[in-house]
């Protein structure tokens, strides 16, 4: 096999090729490396590269497994996670001149969970500067592997291009108003954000508390399942974190979707998808449907009437909630912030008690009146992004057009307020670039529905085959 076959393995795949001792952990590790080291300098993927401490891990990874120690599908496998995942002893920028020299002295427990299931950390992984829509201007900017001009999502932009690239079998990312799902959509990839507090967020930097999503970008669904597993579940770190049970959403895998019921809301998508996205999403439904599912015409509640494509709640909230996270060094040290991002926290700082008050009553209803669709459905489908591609240079310039009239936070944001699990996942073939994505919401605590459901589609279709070029 060769080298770029084995970067490109599903997690399955190489877990079967590792136990088997048919590939070395080692071996696999110096292939990604190598890839890293020839293709990062143009991509900016990673800020922080750990060769050595990875190596280490992969040589502990083999002999455990020689042992007859398997820890599980993630044993040996190199990973890596977002640059706000803190790393004791180890860089953790946040891509952001604030931190250019911060070293934590504890691991976030999505790092530990990593570790204790014997996953190679491979490195950290770039961002836009504390996780909102805008890199820091003296940090290097990542590039869309599918092409360079194009935008490769928001926040978590290098752990799509990682993921995509074969930089590594899986990444961590965040998403406080769509930044699993952009970069996924973006990279042509899976992202899976699961329900609020089912990953903790203990060691993870915030951008608002309230509503950061942890979750996994991966290659394939099976594979978003098997990292899902590891990352899921209570922790005394976190009091956010949901005691309830981690299912096994490995085993939902095979199970098809005969009974599902998906939920289509036409109106929905056509008021900001583009009619190429729009319709690979109902093709897509249309295939679940002929694999057994039955669709269900519902309508989704406007978040805001007449203000809903803005999102007015949701940036209220989450620019609120950055003040609180920053206010240690903002506004003290304002000018080390990037403008853009410094921006974000002046908007902010203007936000009035009763305003975060309001905005929280808008979340709480639309929250409410939302989860009474999953009364006749089990997974509502929509698109991940309006568009299957946007221009590297189609970000606003700060805070002020970040939302307004702006449409990008359409398909994302509500399922933040709400809290609800999504997965993404490529559904079609653009005319350029990356693939349009396909967006399936579930229920709270619904990950292994959306697994279930995604995997059937996948297994039934070609479109998470795609790659970039080299």
């Amino acid at each position: 096999m060769d080298a770029e076959a084995i970067c490109y393995l599903s997690i399955q795949e190489l877990a079967t090729q590792l136990r088997a001792r048919k590939l070395s952990s080692v071996e696999v590790t110096r292939c990604i490396l190598e890839r890293v080291h020839r293709r990062n300098p143009r991509l900016h993927a990673y800020l922080t590269v750990l060769e050595q401490p990875a190596l280490q891990s992969a040589t502990q990874a083999d002999a455990e497994i020689a042992a007859g120690r398997w820890r599980g599908p993630l044993h040996g496998v190199p990973v890596a996670v977002k640059d706000l995942c803190f790393t004791k002893g180890v860089l953790t920028t946040c891509a952001s001149r604030l931190l250019r020299d911060w070293k934590p002295d504890y691991n976030a427990t999505v790092v530990e969970r990593f570790e204790a299931a014997g996953a190679v950390l491979i490195g950290k992984l770039n961002l836009t500067e504390f996780a909102v829509a805008w890199y820091h201007p003296e940090m290097p900017v990542p590039l869309n592997p599918w092409d360079a001009n194009l935008w490769p999502g928001a926040s978590s932009s290098g752990s799509g291009i990682a993921t995509s690239a074969g930089l590594c079998f899986a990444s961590i990312g965040t998403d406080t108003g769509g930044s699993i799902r952009f970069p996924s959509a973006a990279c042509g990839i899976v992202g899976l954000k699961p329900t609020w507090g089912r990953v903790s967020r203990h060691g993870v930097f915030p951008l608002g508390e309230s509503l950061d999503h942890i979750g996994p970008m991966t290659r394939s669904v099976g594979d978003a399942a098997l990292v899902l597993g590891v990352i899921a579940g209570r922790d005394e770190a976190d009091d956010t974190s949901l005691a309830a049970p981690v299912e096994d959403y490995a085993a939902a895998l095979e199970r098809g979707v005969k009974g599902i019921r998906i939920g289509v809301d036409e109106r929905y998508i056509a008021a900001a998808a583009s009619s190429e996205v729009a319709a690979a999403v109902i093709d897509a439904v249309r295939v679940l449907e002929r694999l057994g599912g039955t669709v269900v015409k519902v309508t989704l509640p406007d978040v805001e009437p007449d203000v809903e494509p803005g999102m007015a709640a949701w940036n209220t909230i989450c620019a609120a909630d950055a003040v609180a996270a920053h206010e240690r060094t903002y506004p003290e040290k304002a000018s080390e912030y990037g403008p853009g991002f410094r921006s974000f926290l002046e908007l902010g700082a203007t936000v009035r008690g009763q305003d975060y008050a309001k905005a929280h009553i808008i979340r709480e209803g639309f929250t409410n009146r939302f989860q009474e669709l999953f009364d006749g459905v089990d997974v509502v489908a929509c698109p991940s992004m309006g568009t299957a591609s946007l221009p590297a240079t189609g970000m606003p310039a700060d805070a002020r057009g970040l939302t307004g009239a702006n449409s990008l936070l359409h398909f994302t944001a509500p399922f933040n307020l709400s809290g609800n699990p999504t997965l993404s996942q490529p559904c079609g073939q653009s005319s350029s670039g990356p693939p349009p994505s396909l967006q399936l919401i579930g229920r709270h605590l619904g990950e292994a529905t959306l697994i279930q459901t995604g995997a059937a589609f996948e297994r039934a279709t070609e479109w998470h085959k795609q790659r970039p070029s080299e």
